[in-house]
């Protein structure tokens, strides 16, 4: 199924029925079948829609650069469009913050979330990212100085590139040029001072050993959301959930019930 909104073509898909709405939000790099065997297990109780983001699986790239209001609008708009409100969100790290973003902004959209390896808190920079960021700030800086002189435009701009090649994370790296001022935006959106203003009851699940959402991420959440609960999956990593999907579905039951 398909939705026109916010300037992009929306891919998402149903399953189930009735009027107990769960919507399933993935991570960045993801898309709708890395949530299927959740939706799977939980559409004979609940009706629900996971959705392709913009520029993800089969939905349309947005047409400008986005942040994450820009996604939550158009989350926000597909939910009134399908009147599943107000719905249970299961999200996935980069869907973690659209979530956040609308439980804290649109209480009236959001009934209960489940956040599992959710991303948007900002990483504290060790000394030598510290470093290498600098290094790059001032590299950055002489080729955009180069680029002022009229002859050298062409080279400023190839080095300019080359240097984002080798300084950009892998993620990073492999977006298209427009897409990665998207994902600029959004990794260094800080989304904190959001959690005390969230008034749905919410669950956290995370991976001991997560890397890219490191556990105390995930204790920060359970402090400072007013009605939150964290539960640990021992050994395990970013897509815990995915990885003990049938543990997941389990702890995600008792907590809908």
């Amino acid at each position: 199924m398909q939705a026109e909104l916010c300037g992009v073509t929306l891919h998402y898909e149903q399953y189930g029925q009735g009027d107990r709405h769960v919507l399933m939000l993935h991570g960045w790099g993801c898309e709708i079948k890395h949530f299927a065997p959740i939706a799977d297990s939980l559409q004979s109780d609940y009706h629900i829609t996971v959705i392709d983001f913009p520029a993800h699986g089969q939905s349309t790239q947005p047409p400008q650069p986005w942040g994450v209001a820009d996604f939550a609008a158009c989350v926000k708009a597909l939910i009134l469009q399908l009147g599943i409100a107000p719905c249970d969100i299961i999200a996935h790290s980069f869907g973690g913050r659209v979530a956040l973003y609308l439980a804290a902004n649109e209480p009236q959209l959001v009934k209960r979330l489940v956040l599992t390896g959710c991303a948007g808190i900002k990483k504290p920079q060790t000394p030598e990212q510290q470093k290498r960021s600098a290094r790059y700030q001032r590299l950055k800086g002489l080729c955009q100085s180069l680029g002022r002189v009229a002859p050298f435009k062409g080279l400023s701009d190839r080095l300019l590139s080359e240097l984002r090649q080798k300084y950009g994370s892998p993620d990073y790296n492999a977006l298209s040029e427009d897409m990665k001022k998207t994902f600029v935006k959004v990794v260094n959106e800080d989304l904190s001072p959001l959690l005390p203003r969230v008034q749905a009851s919410t669950l956290l699940v995370w991976g001991e050993n997560d890397t890219e959402t490191p556990l105390w991420m995930g204790q920060q959440m359970e402090k400072e959301i007013p009605d939150a609960g964290l539960v640990i999956f021992e050994n395990d990593d970013h897509f815990a959930y995915l990885r003990q999907w049938p543990r997941f579905v389990r702890v995600v039951q008792a907590f809908l019930k």
